[in-house]
C-alpha cells in the first residue's frame, strides 16, 4: 500500500513539474512557503487511499488537474440578465470591467418558456427575471462591443434552447466570429426541467431528439462549445437533499451519455463537451464532499460502464452557483456571509467556474452596488485567503472524506433505484437503461414526489427549531434598514414589444415563412437529418423565438404533468 502511495506521488509530480504555474505567492499571510499537495507521510499505509489519490489523476476525487488552482483559477462567472437586451449588455461590460472572467445570460420567463414578449402569456413578466431575446436582433444588442470570439458565454437555458443557440450563433456570424472557435456552454438540460424546474415545451422525445441533434452539431462543427450543462441546481434548489441532488444530477449526465451512444458518437469525442452545474448549499463541509463525490462517480461510470477512454472524458467539470434558496429576505445582509461561506466550499470542492448571489436577489434582481460585492467576495476568496494555494487542502480529513465516501454510497443506492424502475438492463428504451429508468421516474412522478418530500421534512424541521436560520427563527432583532433595490419599469415591457414589431415589419417575411416551413417538414420527418442547420437559417431571416418553438411545437406536440397528491 505504501508503495502504490508513493508511485502515485512521484506521478504527481512528473506531471506538476511539466505543467504551467500562474505567477503568483503561494506562501501563507505570514510568508511561510506551502506544498502545492499534502498527502500521506512517506512509507506510510492508507487503507482505500486509491479512492483519494493525488490531483490530476483517476479517479480525480482532489481535482482534476495536478496543479489545483496554481495552474489557473477558477471562471469567475456572474450570472446576469434583466429588462431588455441594452441594459443587460451594460452590466455585462460592467462585469467584464470589474474582473469578471465570463458572462452568464439569465433570460425572463417568456424566453424560458418559448414565448416572444407580445406573447399573451408573457404580459407582466417581460424582462423581470431575467434579459427579454425574442430573436437574433436582441442577441446582437446583448453583446454589442463584447467580442463573443474571446469571451465564454453561459446561457441558461433548456426548453428553447435550440433557438436561443441558434440566434447566439447567428449573432457571432455578424460580428465576424467564425462559429467554429465559440467557448461556452449551453444548458440544455431537459431531464432536470421534468424533475425540478418544469420550463419544458414539448414531449420528452421531442426535446431528446434536439439535444442529441446538438451534441452531433457542437461535436462535428464548433468543439469548444459545450451543448449540455447537467444542472443539479435547480434540483437543489427545489428541495432535494445534498445526495439527491448528486444523485438526480449524475443520472441525468449518464442519460445524455446514452444519448450520445444511441447516435453513434465516439464517446471520447462527446463526453468531453458534457459540463454540470451545482448548488453550493450552506452546509459547509457536505457541499466539499458532495463536489469531490461527483468527480469520483463520474470517472467511474464513465471508464467502467460507458468505455471512455481517455482522461477528459472521464472528467467532471462543472460550475457552481450559491444557493439562491439559503438566502433570506429578513436581515438580507446576512447573504453575504452565506454567499462567502458558500462560495468556499465550492472552492475547497476545486469548482471550475463560480457565481456568487448577490445579497437582494431574495427579494429583486441585483443592483450594480449588489453584483460587485458578489463578485468581489470571490476575488477575496482568491486573493486573500490562500485557498488557491494548495490543491484540495481537506483531502485526507476524516470527516470530509467520511462524508465523501457516504454521499458516493447514498447516490448509488439511488442509481440502482432508477435503472431498476425502468426496467434495469432489459431497458425499455431503446436509447439505454439510465434513460429508461429517468423517463419512467419522470412519468410516475417518482423525482417530484421524493423531492417535495425531502422538502417537506426540512420545512418541517425548521418548524420545530431543530434547523436554525439567523434571522428568520434565530437572533431576529436588526438594526438594518430596508434595502434599495432594482424595479423593472413597465416600460421595458412596452419598448421591447414595440421594437418587435418594428423588427416583424422590417425583416423579409417570405424568408422567414420559408424558413419555417422548412423546419416544420424536417421536424415531422425522423429521417430528415439535423434540425440545427434548419433552426440556424430561421434565426438568421430574423424568425422570433416564439415562431420558431410554435413551428417545431405544431410537430412535437405539448407536455402536460400529471396531478399528483
Amino acid at each position: 500500500m505504501g508503495e502504490d502511495i508513493e508511485a502515485g506521488r512521484a506521478r504527481w509530480q512528473e506531471r506538476y513539474d511539466a505543467a504551467r504555474k500562474r505567477d503568483a505567492d503561494f506562501s501563507t499571510l505570514s510568508g511561510q512557503q506551502v506544498e502545492p499537495v499534502y498527502g500521506p507521510p512517506q512509507g506510510a499505509a492508507v487503507p482505500g487511499f486509491d479512492r483519494i489519490g493525488w490531483p490530476g489523476e483517476f479517479p480525480y476525487t482532489r481535482g482534476l488537474y495536478p496543479t489545483g488552482y496554481r495552474g489557473r483559477p477558477w471562471t469567475m462567472r456572474q450570472f446576469a440578465g434583466f429588462g431588455n437586451a441594452e441594459q443587460t449588455n451594460e452590466r455585462y461590460k460592467m462585469i467584464l470591467e470589474s474582473g469578471g472572467g465570463g458572462l452568464s445570460v439569465a433570460f425572463d420567463m417568456p424566453t424560458l418558456m418559448g414565448y416572444d414578449s407580445d406573447d399573451r402569456h408573457a404580459l407582466g413578466e417581460v424582462g423581470h427575471c431575467g434579459v427579454a431575446v425574442d430573436s437574433t436582433a436582441d442577441m446582437d444588442t446583448l453583446f454589442d462591443g463584447i467580442p463573443l470570439g474571446e469571451v465564454t458565454t453561459s446561457m441558461t437555458i433548456s426548453g428553447p434552447a435550440i433557438p436561443i443557440f441558434c440566434m447566439y450563433l447567428a449573432a457571432a456570424e455578424r460580428q465576424g466570429v467564425d462559429i467554429g472557435t465559440l467557448n461556452g456552454t449551453l444548458q440544455t438540460d431537459i431531464f432536470k426541467e421534468y424533475i425540478a424546474q418544469k420550463e419544458w415545451l414539448y414531449p420528452p422525445e421531442p426535446h431528446l431528439r434536439l439535444i442529441g441533434d446538438l451534441m452531433e452539431y457542437c461535436a462535428e462543427h464548433i468543439p469548444a462549445f459545450k451543448p449540455l450543462s447537467v444542472s443539479g441546481y435547480h434540483i437543489r434548489e427545489a428541495g432535494a437533499t445534498a445526495a439527491q441532488e448528486l444523485a438526480f444530477t449524475l443520472a441525468d449526465g449518464f442519460g445524455y451519455v446514452e444519448l450520445g451512444l444511441s447516435r453513434g458518437l465516439d464517446i471520447d469525442q462527446f463526453a468531453p463537451g458534457l459540463s454540470f452545474f451545482f448548488d453550493a448549499h450552506i452546509d459547509f463541509f457536505e457541499e466539499i464532499a458532495k463536489f469531490r463525490a461527483a468527480r469520483r462517480i463520474w470517472a467511474r461510470w464513465m471508464r467502467d460502464t460507458y468505455g471512455a477512454a481517455s482522461e477528459k472524458s472521464q472528467w467532471l467539470r462543472f460550475h457552481t452557483q450559491t444557493a439562491g434558496v439559503s438566502l433570506t429576505a429578513q436581515q438580507p445582509y446576512n447573504n453575504v456571509v452565506r454567499t462567502a461561506v458558500e462560495a468556499l466550499s465550492a472552492v475547497l470542492g476545486s469548482t471550475n467556474s463560480l457565481h456568487t448571489n448577490a445579497l437582494d436577489e431574495t427579494l429583486a434582481l441585483p443592483t450594480e452596488q449588489s453584483a460587485e460585492i458578489a463578485l468581489r467576495t470571490q476575488q477575496v476568496l482568491l486573493e486573500e485567503t490562500g485557498v488557491a494555494n494548495v490543491a484540495d487542502p481537506l483531502g485526507g480529513s476524516y470527516y470530509v472524506e467520511a462524508l465523501t465516501d457516504q454521499l458516493e454510497n447514498e447516490a448509488e443506492r439511488l442509481f440502482e433505484r432508477i435503472r431498476r424502475m425502468g426496467g434495469g438492463e432489459q431497458a425499455h428504451h431503446g436509447i439505454g437503461p439510465m434513460t429508461s429508468g429517468i423517463l419512467a421516474g419522470i412519468d410516475s412522478g417518482w423525482f417530484s414526489s421524493e423531492i417535495a418530500e425531502s422538502a417537506f421534512q426540512y420545512q418541517q424541521a425548521l418548524e420545530k427549531d431543530e434547523k436554525r436560520i439567523v434571522g428568520v427563527n434565530r437572533h431576529t432583532s436588526t438594526v438594518s434598514g430596508e434595502l434599495d433595490i432594482l424595479r423593472i419599469s413597465h416600460e421595458v415591457e412596452r419598448e421591447q414589444n414595440q421594437a418587435l414589431t418594428h423588427r416583424r415589419e422590417q425583416r423579409d417575411g417570405p424568408a422567414v415563412e420559408a424558413a419555417l416551413t422548412r423546419l416544420r417538414r424536417a421536424a415531422a420527418d425522423p429521417g430528415s437529418g439535423n434540425l440545427i442547420p434548419i433552426v440556424l437559417d430561421a434565426a438568421r431571416a430574423e424568425a422570433t423565438l416564439g415562431e420558431i418553438c410554435h413551428a417545431m411545437g405544431e410537430v412535437f406536440g405539448t407536455y402536460t404533468e400529471e396531478s399528483r397528491f
